[in-house]
Formats: structure tokens, C-alpha cells, sequence
């Protein structure tokens, strides 16, 4: 179920709140967890069956785990359950990429190849096998302790505004808020404004820059022009960002609607001015777990500077795998995590030597490039759109002209795209508030007003897109 659809936003959003508030504290948990499985449901199907058996799986092994810590035992359970989750989600992401890559490996030598049905994906399934393992490796560690009650170990696992697309939420950030929580008319007010915001990022900008980014890149790579290319990618750079901060912002505010706080995933990570800012800005739950789970456990930056280049490079490595199983996202990790090295060697020094315009251009192009490879389906397509975008391309003619996709909608989602990537808009707002704040209380009122009036166009334009039914889910829907 998509928080954009009519259904999500006219039934089951509203319907749940209203029961929500009229049912006693004790229930409360049980309802969201029965509206949280209603929405899996929607969209999972009989998958639901396999996530509601990992819910139970992990909860019981978190147990063994609690009364186990500090021995061997313990350790030797954590490393099964930790293993357990792993292969569930390899063999449903990664089992066709195995089998493919080892029939393209063995073929010469006369080795049969792996015949193997497509495997389907169930919706969310790295979002909640990171929650699981983060979960049962925090209990083993002494940062939580096993919870007891199974609703709320399910709901934690599988509370809906953050199921399927994030934040990735450690179980120790809202252990508390699982067992009491206070919705005050200030949160449920701000749930509201945080929702619509982000619901306007995935309808007015994502949703429109989304359709030159998809016609450009099924081109035919020989047609492409660098204002194709170049158009392209621009575009994608926008959609990929406002759809999934969108996403995000969403979930959030639907959290803290229901009393939840959940930690925040983006912080204007285009205005960043190397590409070790920008992991410190984007996907900012996802780039933590690595660190705390992934990067530290290997020995960071400990173990001396060889090994510190190795671990970085190890954990974008599967930090691209985890976003798909396709040698493209891997050279997206592995680009992302080339240049983390390259900088620590002295490229950071020269960067922040430079004008602040420069090193700002410096990191969107190294993002950008990256992009390429993150949205095109193959290799070759990738290094054909890079090659376009290099001017080196010799492109056949084609009727679709670059000014043919630059609508006047277009032109003003860039626009909106570009300003609503930096911190303009909340800047001049603060000032706007101080500003009314000190010309006396009977001007204190205009600034809300104003941005009150602002959310109400765009919801109301957001509605109109999303009654439209204009199909474009969310880009993370697919990790």
C-alpha cells in the first residue's frame, strides 16, 4: 500500500487514527500491529506468512540470546540468527544474480548451467532483515534487552510507516516509546506537516522529474545527445532525492501521529562539499547501521590505514549490493567507497582548498556520476550515458529533441527541485517567524498563517496528482 494512493489517504490513514485514539492504552499496540499486517498484506501477500515467521523466529532467538549473554553459547546463537536472516534474504534478492553470474562463470568450461525460476522479492525485505539483525545484535551487546511481550516485538519490526522503506530504527531508540507514548496536539500537528511535505516532495517533483529521467534512459544509448545525458541524470539526481526523503518524511509523521520518534534519514546532502559529507547527510539511518554493524566490527579506523582503506571499501561494496542484486549497484558502492579512500589519501585537502562553489560542483558531479550507474539496467547502458554526458558521442538523429521533454511542468519541478534541496526555504521561514515575533504580537500570527495556507495548496495539489493515479512507486520500494 502506498502512503500516496486514495486509499491509504481517505481509508486506512483516517480510519486507523480515529480507532486509535478512542481505544484504551492496552489495546493500542494491538491495533497497529493489525493494521500494520493489513498493510503489508496489501502489497506482500502470502509473503506475509514468511515475514510473520521471521517475527517469531527472531523474537524467540533474542530471548535465548538475553539469557545466554556473555558466553559461548550466546555468541554461537547470535551468529545463527544473524546467518539465518542473511540467507532468507539471499535467497529470495540473490539467488538469480548467484545462478547467473555462475552460469557466465562455469560456461566455458562445459559446466551445466543452474536452471532457476525468477525468484520474486518480497516487498521491504532488506529494510526488515537489517531491523531484525540490528535487534538481536543490540540485545547481545547489552544495548537492549530482550522484550518479553511479542506485540511489541512484532510491532517493532513491523510498524508500518517505517516497514518497507525506512528508516532503518534501532530497537533501542523506541524500546520505550513501544510500551508508553503521549501524543500531544503539538506531535499530532507536526505528524500532519511533516506527512504533507513529504508527500508533496513524491508528488510535485519526484513524480514529474521522474518521467524525462525514465523516457531518457530507455533510449537507445546511440541516440543520446549530452543534453539527453546530461538532462537525464539531472533529473534523476532530483527524483531519487524527493522521492526518497519524501518517503521518508512520510513515515516519520506518520510515527510521531501514533507517538513515535523516529531518527531522521536526510539532511540536504546535495549542499554537502565532499563525498564523506554526503554519506554523513544521506540515508543517514543506513550509512549508521553500516557503521555499527558492519564497519566496526571489521575494525574501522583501529586497525591501522591499509585496513582502514579495505574496511571502507568492504562496506560500500555491500552497501551496493544490499541496494540490489545487479553489477551496477555494486560499481555504485564501489565508486562511493573509491573515492572515500581517495580523499582520506589528500583529495580532501585540495577539495577544501577550492572556492566554496567549486567544492559544492566537485561532490554533484562525483554524486551524479554515480547516479548513472545506480539507475541504468546494465553496464553498457551506464557507460553509454556517461559517454554522452562526456560529449564524446557520435548520437544518431532522433524526433525526441531534449527541448521536446523540457515542459513548462518540468521546468518549474527543476526549479522547486533545486531550491527545495537546500536549507533556503526553512532559513527564510525562521526569519519570516523572528521577523513577526518582534514587529509585536499582532503580527505574530502571519507567518503561520502563511505556512499553514502553503501546506493546504500542497495537499491539495498533491490529492489531485494522486487521484490521477499516475503509477510511480517509490524508487526504495525495490531494496
Amino acid at each position: 500500500m502506498l502512503f500516496t494512493e486514495p486509499t491509504f489517504l481517505f481509508l486506512f490513514l483516517p480510519v486507523l487514527l480515529a480507532m486509535y485514539f478512542v481505544s484504551a492504552d492496552r489495546a493500542r499496540n494491538w491495533l497497529l500491529l493489525a493494521a500494520s499486517v493489513i498493510f503489508y498484506a496489501k502489497g506482500g501477500g502470502t509473503f506475509t506468512f514468511l515475514i510473520a515467521g521471521s517475527i517469531g523466529f527472531n523474537y524467540l532467538a533474542a530471548l535465548a540470546i538475553d539469557r545466554h549473554r556473555g558466553t559461548s553459547t550466546g555468541r554461537w546463537l547470535l551468529r545463527g540468527t544473524v546467518a539465518a536472516n542473511l540467507v532468507v534474504l539471499a535467497i529470495f534478492k540473490y539467488a538469480n544474480f548467484i545462478a547467473d553470474n555462475a552460469n557466465a562463470l562455469f560456461a566455458p568450461f562445459g559446466v551445466p548451467a543452474l536452471s532457476l525460476p525468477p525468484v520474486l522479492l518480497p516487498i521491504g525485505i532488506s529494510f526488515f532483515t537489517f531491523h531484525a539483525i540490528s535487534y538481536v545484535v543490540d540485545v547481545h551487546r547489552r544495548d537492549a534487552s530482550a522484550q518479553k511481550r511479542p506485540v511489541e516485538a512484532a510491532l517493532y519490526l513491523l510498524l508500518f510507516p517505517q516497514l518497507i522503506a525506512g528508516p532503518i530504527i534501532r530497537y533501542r531508540e523506541i524500546a520505550s516509546q513501544l510500551t508508553r507514548r503521549l501524543v500531544t496536539s503539538s506531535d499530532f500537528a507536526y505528524g500532519i506537516r511533516r506527512f504533507v511535505i513529504g508527500f508533496a516532495k513524491k508528488m510535485l517533483i519526484a513524480n514529474t522529474v521522474a518521467g524525462p529521467a525514465d523516457q531518457i534512459f530507455a533510449m537507445p544509448v546511440a541516440e543520446l545527445t549530452a543534453g539527453h545525458a546530461w538532462l537525464a541524470v539531472i533529473c534523476y539526481t532530483l527524483q531519487i532525492y524527493f522521492d526518497f526523503s519524501g518517503y521518508s518524511d512520510m513515515a516519520i509523521g506518520l510515527g510521531r501521529m501514533f507517538g513515535f520518534r523516529f531518527p531522521e534519514n536526510f539532511n540536504y546532502p546535495y549542499v554537502a562539499s565532499s563525498v564523506q559529507d554526503f554519506w554523513r547527510r544521506w540515508h543517514m539511518s543506513l550509512s549508521a547501521w553500516f557503521r555499527d554493524y558492519v564497519y566496526v566490527p571489521l575494525g574501522g579506523n583501529r586497525a591501522g590505514t591499509s585496513r582502514l582503506y579495505v574496511n571502507l571499501v568492504t562496506v560500500f561494496f555491500l552497501c551496493g549490493l544490499w541496494h540490489g542484486a545487479s553489477w551496477t549497484f555494486v560499481i555504485w558502492g564501489l565508486f562511493h567507497g573509491a573515492f572515500l579512500v581517495i580523499e582520506r589519501l589528500g583529495l580532501a585537502r585540495g577539495v577544501q582548498s577550492m572556492s566554496s562553489p567549486l567544492r559544492h560542483a566537485y561532490l554533484l558531479i562525483v554524486v551524479m556520476i554515480g547516479w548513472v550507474f545506480f539507475r541504468a539496467e546494465t553496464l553498457p547502458g551506464a557507460l553509454g550515458v556517461l559517454t554522452a554526458m562526456s560529449g564524446l558521442a557520435r548520437p544518431q538523429p532522433t524526433i525526441y529533441d531534449v527541448t521536446w521533454y523540457l515542459t513548462p511542468e518540468l521546468v518549474v519541478a527543476l526549479i522547486a527541485g533545486v531550491i527545495a534541496a537546500t536549507p533556503i526555504a526553512p532559513a527564510i521561514a525562521q526569519r519570516l517567524r523572528a521577523h513577526g515575533e518582534g514587529d509585536g504580537v499582532h503580527l505574530a500570527w502571519a507567518p503561520s498563517a502563511a505556512v499553514v495556507a502553503g501546506l493546504f495548496a500542497l495537499l491539495a495539489a498533491s490529492v489531485m496528482l494522486s487521484a490521477a493515479r499516475t503509477y510511480n512507486p517509490f524508487i526504495y520500494f525495490r531494496f
